[in-house]
């Protein structure tokens, strides 16, 4: 099992830039897929980047492609969101999960946590 938890929201500007980490604690790191999701009020849930294990593969959502950067840093267990150009369209609450595959699909993920909020001001 591993336990995941985000850091790194706030308020920004619209045009500026925040960076979302996710830390993970448990077992190996290395071992899981990571990825980011982001639910808005009165909207679903909904896929925004995934990283594989070692990297090798990663997907974006289309509204964040070209703006949003996942990375990860296996031997600090900590998985990376750089955001940039935000939008009032990106606030959201940012999730983080931990799963077997790189995916879109909130399914195929295993652990969770508890979010962080990312608000845009225009």
């Amino acid at each position: 099992q591993v336990q995941v938890v985000e850091s790194g929201g706030g308020l920004v500007q619209a045009g500026g830039s925040l960076r979302l980490s996710c830390a993970a604690s448990g077992r190996s790191f290395s071992r899981y897929a990571m990825g980011w999701f982001r639910q808005a009020p009165g909207k679903e849930r909904e896929f925004v980047a995934t990283i594989s294990r070692y990297g090798a593969t990663i997907y974006y959502a289309d509204s964040v492609k070209g703006r949003f950067t996942i990375s990860r840093d296996n031997a600090k267990n900590t998985v990376y969101l750089q955001m940039n150009s935000l939008k009032p369209e990106d606030t959201s609450v940012y999730y983080c999960a931990a799963g077997d595959l790189a995916t879109m699909a909130q399914k195929t993920y295993d652990y969770w946590g508890q979010g962080t909020q990312v608000t845009v001001s225009s």
